[in-house]
């Protein structure tokens, strides 16, 4: 996989990283970032050896949030086109068809915010925060992924206020779900990834699909997805390899 100037891209032994590669701009978020990163999140689905997908940052910290110096000199319409770029972006990333894992360190602000709720969860560095200034710079955004997170009363807590949330913090709220020293930081993402990747491809994408499509079904709807994914699973053939192990690490 090659290199782009914003966001670098590398694959072995099944993982994937994205990165976001502005660290003289605290990586914030500009058009051409955008593009990139939505390009990234494409080529990284299409890409069958890969099974896990790590997204972290280059330089101190993960990103800045979006990239006010560009949108200076913009048109509104320049800036709608900006953030349905972004909104694009990040949708990439959600669908991905295999685990992605936000490795945050340092400042995630903003559309940071919004790149690391896209992925299917986040760990973080001891001295990461994350802060939502949407409202506080007098526009609108975040107002989708978080409330399913850390729920209605809390977003608009952290919407509202725009207040900064330690890392700590975010491990209460469910904003991570780990929470490791600086130093172990890029150890403890490599661990978890390599340890997804020996999980069966199809089963994978199988459990995000019918984890992702549970909030937005009932019950019923949601049970009937789980069995055409067992479904689904049995027509393939790894399930055997899998039990096959299980009852030989057993024995």
């Amino acid at each position: 996989m090659s290199e782009q100037s914003t966001v670098r891209v590398t694959a072995a032994d099944g993982i994937a990283e994205i990165v976001l590669n502005r660290p003289d701009q605290r990586n914030a978020l500009n058009m051409q970032m955008c593009l990139e990163l939505h390009a990234a999140a494409t080529r990284v689905a299409d890409d069958k050896a890969v099974r896990v997908v790590l997204l972290r940052a280059a330089g101190p910290v993960f990103s800045a949030g979006a990239d006010l110096k560009e949108r200076k000199g913009m048109t509104e319409d320049q800036v709608r086109t900006r953030r349905l770029r972004g909104f694009a972006a990040y949708d990439a990333i959600e669908r991905l068809p295999k685990p992605c894992i936000a490795v945050v360190h340092g400042a995630a602000f903003g559309s940071g915010c919004e790149i690391a709720t896209a992925c299917d969860f986040a760990i973080a560095g001891e001295r990461a925060s994350f802060c939502y200034p949407e409202v506080m710079r007098g526009t609108v955004g975040a107002t989708q992924r978080l409330p399913r997170i850390v729920g209605t009363r809390m977003a608009k807590d952290l919407m509202f206020t725009g207040r900064v949330v330690g890392a700590a913090e975010a491990l209460r709220l469910g904003l991570v779900t780990r929470v490791v020293a600086d130093a172990d930081l890029d150890r403890v993402a490599r661990d978890i990834a390599a340890q997804i990747a020996k999980a069966p491809a199809l089963s994978l994408r199988l459990a995000k699909r019918c984890i992702d499509q549970t909030p937005e079904t009932d019950r019923a709807g949601a049970l009937a997805n789980e069995l055409m994914a067992i479904e689904e699973s049995l027509a393939g053939d790894e399930w055997r390899a899998g039990a096959a192990g299980f009852a030989k690490d057993k024995s």
